[in-house]
């Protein structure tokens, strides 16, 4: 009974690790105990991606539109990015979501993230429904198009909050690759 009681413990205490990374104060935070009874949307950005940087008024705005149903989180992979650089950064463009340093990539592995910017929508039950690109306003690095015509990234959420399926669960990301993934 002791040997069950304690291994039930461990599998939750290691689920809890694999959701934690760190807010720019380096405690660790897992998005997804906060984020109780809504639906989870981690945002993978670089400061160095030109990519990353062009989407902020998309992400800000798509954030304002479902902030009652959904809790988004800007996520920083890259190990080298400080939390003075990425608060400089989340002033620059104008964010107002809160920022996670993932440096040992549990957040970046949950949500099968490669390239930023990329993002993962987890329903309320925590279930990945969608990973990839936000829209196809690029249609590769450094080419763009003057205006979206699909909407991954909203898609995904709406269908998050209806418990509807998605045609495609992952749309390839365009921008930069996410180092060291192994």
């Amino acid at each position: 009974m002791v040997s069950i009681t304690l291994a039930c413990l461990f599998q939750v205490l290691m689920a809890h690790a694999q959701q934690t990374a760190l807010d720019l104060d380096g405690r660790p935070v897992n998005p997804f105990t906060i984020a109780a009874g809504k639906v989870v949307v981690l945002v993978f950005l670089r400061q160095d991606c030109p990519v990353s940087s062009r989407y902020a008024p998309v992400i800000r705005r798509i954030s304002a539109q479902y902030s009652r149903e959904a809790s988004f989180w800007l996520v920083y992979p890259d190990r080298s990015e400080t939390p003075q650089s990425i608060r400089k950064y989340l002033g620059d463009y104008g964010y107002r979501l809160p920022a996670l340093r993932d440096p040992d990539r549990a957040l970046v592995q949950q949500a099968r993230a490669e390239i930023t910017p990329e993002a993962a929508v987890f329903d309320r039950n925590r279930q990945l429904v969608y990973h990839g690109r936000i829209d196809n306003w690029y249609l590769e690095f450094g080419r763009a198009r003057p205006a979206p015509t699909t909407h991954e990234l909203n898609n995904a959420i709406q269908a998050a909050l209806t418990g509807k399926p998605l045609p495609q669960s992952s749309v390839k990301g365009v921008g930069c690759y996410i180092s060291d993934l192994q």
